[in-house]
């Protein structure tokens, strides 16, 4: 098997609100897509945002549940200030901060926030990671 991800699929609440989110605040590029599902190119990566009831169906799971989701989602990039700029952006348009940036004990800086269906982000600055 190759060693790659293709597609991240988010269940999400309210798909429209969803997709202005991610398209609008975010500005994250929308391939043509149909009404029930929208599809976001991020390189070699899509993320795709559809209703929380039919994933959880299309995997046979109620999708009854909360809280941490047992993972996170995470955009680095090239300084502490531009960590900094984009979580202003996401709170000024509706994101919300779930940990303020701040210096990482991994050398780097990051926070995070969560955008309107609680799915978390790390917007991160890592010296050391090669690809900003």
């Amino acid at each position: 098997m190759d060693a790659r991800l293709s597609l991240v699929t988010l269940g999400v609440a309210d798909l429209d609100r969803a997709v202005r989110f991610y398209e609008d605040v975010l500005e994250l590029p929308r391939l043509a897509s149909p009404p029930t599902i929208a599809f976001f190119e991020l390189g070699k990566i899509w993320l795709s945002l559809y209703s929380r009831e039919l994933l959880a169906a299309d995997a046979g799971l109620p999708s009854e549940g909360s809280g941490f989701p047992g993972f996170t989602l995470a955009h680095n990039v090239g300084s502490e200030g531009e960590v900094d700029r984009l979580l202003e952006h996401v709170t000024s348009r509706g994101g919300r901060i779930v940990k303020p940036a701040q210096c990482a004990d991994w050398g780097g800086y990051s926070g995070y926030f969560a955008d309107p269906d609680g799915f978390l982000w790390e917007v991160a600055w890592n010296p050391n990671f090669p690809h900003t």
